[in-house]
């Protein structure tokens, strides 16, 4: 008996070390009869029941390979907050992946395709890409400028669409070339060009306040902060000075996130003073098409473009998205369609993107508008993150 005792107890022992130890499982479920891939998962320190995700890996169960990961320090502690990563789901289907802990040296790597910078050297300019789109907006410095009559500054909080057609980033050239020779990047180059006229309008995204039937904007930002770029995602803080919309004053600040692989920047929005927002896209010479679909929450600008053709449009998940509509007048660059969009919460959530016939993925509004509506189904059916311990 004295034998058996020592030996329970080892056996209790093992088990509650072998629970401890345990390899912590996720199971990614896809519920639509279509592959995801290029479509982000994020798995918090909390979700994740780690205290640390520095040297955290995921890999596929199934083939034992490691998935590129991106880390973000969301608040700018200095600690990480959020671990990404991009898995490839078949149809109806489920893929189980392992936590692993790794080192820097095992750790998988990819070309950092999203990124993000403030521009200083042209006025204060914040521009973000990954390997299909580019964007900008435009700072305080450049307000001043032409509130003091300053040749050269933009006062707009709509948003630039810059027109890349490769896969790689493209922010350092174009700014590089345009030191060298001022309106560089508006000339046709083998990587795109910049030939997408924003104005006061609301470029690709920029948002409205309606009241009656007026708009009202806010003014350029005027502070920013980079969150995060690399391998999968890159993404800024902006705020905005407060604002005047027929007597009610808001209060704007915004996170805008751009991930690998998507044509649509992703609108963090969070306000004070409306309950309501309207997300436009400018018009530029009124010869396209503008359509929507209130079911899958999108509207959409098709036009000529230049020497080519361009689709932009926004859209959003049911819980934000109302209606859209087009605004025609007369004053420069004030004609946009508009998505409406109601704020729960002080907050908006919504997309904003493009393509380009000359970069070759769309070359109708046809093909423009299914995709959208395979986005649209995507966003209404995100990918099923589940824990297994």
């Amino acid at each position: 008996m004295k034998l058996i005792k020592p030996l329970i107890i080892g056996i209790v022992l093992l088990a509650l070390h072998s629970c401890k130890d345990k390899a912590i499982k996720i199971t990614v479920t896809n519920p639509l009869d279509v592959e995801r891939s290029f479509e982000t998962v994020e798995l918090t320190k909390e979700f994740l029941e780690v205290t640390d995700l520095t040297n955290i890996g995921i890999k596929e169960v199934a083939s034992g390979k490691l998935q590129v990961t991106q880390n973000v320090d969301v608040d700018g502690d200095g600690i990480m907050d959020v671990l990404l990563f991009q898995p490839v789901i078949p149809v109806k289907s489920e893929i189980d992946y392992e936590v692993v802990t790794i080192t820097e040296a095992e750790k998988p790597t990819a070309p950092d395709y999203c990124y993000s910078r403030f521009v200083p050297e042209r006025t204060d300019d914040y521009t973000w890409e990954n390997n299909k789109v580019a964007f900008r907006v435009y700072g305080p410095t450049a307000q001043k400028m032409i509130e003091d009559g300053v040749k050269g500054g933009t006062l707009s909080s709509g948003v630039d669409a810059w027109l890349k057609k490769v896969e790689y980033p493209i922010i350092n050239n174009w700014y590089k070339k345009n030191s060298i020779k001022a309106g560089a990047y508006h000339l046709p180059s083998q990587e795109g060009l910049d030939n997408f006229h924003v104005g006061v309008s609301r470029g690709v995204g920029g948002l409205a306040v309606k009241k009656d039937t007026t708009y009202y904007y806010s003014k350029n930002y005027t502070e920013w902060r980079t969150i995060t770029t690399g391998p999968i995602r890159t993404s800024v803080y902006l705020n905005y000075a407060n604002w005047d919309a027929n007597g009610n004053t808001i209060k704007e600040s915004k996170v805008i996130s751009l991930d690998l692989g998507s044509d649509f920047s992703k609108f963090e929005i969070n306000l004070e003073g409306t309950n309501t927002i309207s997300a436009g896209l400018t018009l530029h010479e009124k010869d396209g098409v503008v359509s929507g679909d209130n079911k899958n929450g999108w509207v959409s600008y098709w036009e000529p473009h230049g020497d080519s053709e361009l689709g932009t449009a926004i859209m959003a998940s049911p819980e934000y998205f109302v209606s859209y509509e087009t605004y025609d007048t007369n004053q420069k660059d004030l004609s946009n369609a508009y998505a409406n969009l109601k704020v729960i919460d002080n907050k908006v959530v919504y997309y904003a993107g493009f393509g380009w016939k000359e970069r070759g993925e769309f070359n109708n509004k046809q093909e423009w508008e299914a995709h959208l509506n395979d986005v649209s189904k995507k966003i209404q059916n995100p990918l099923l993150v589940k824990l297994n311990k």
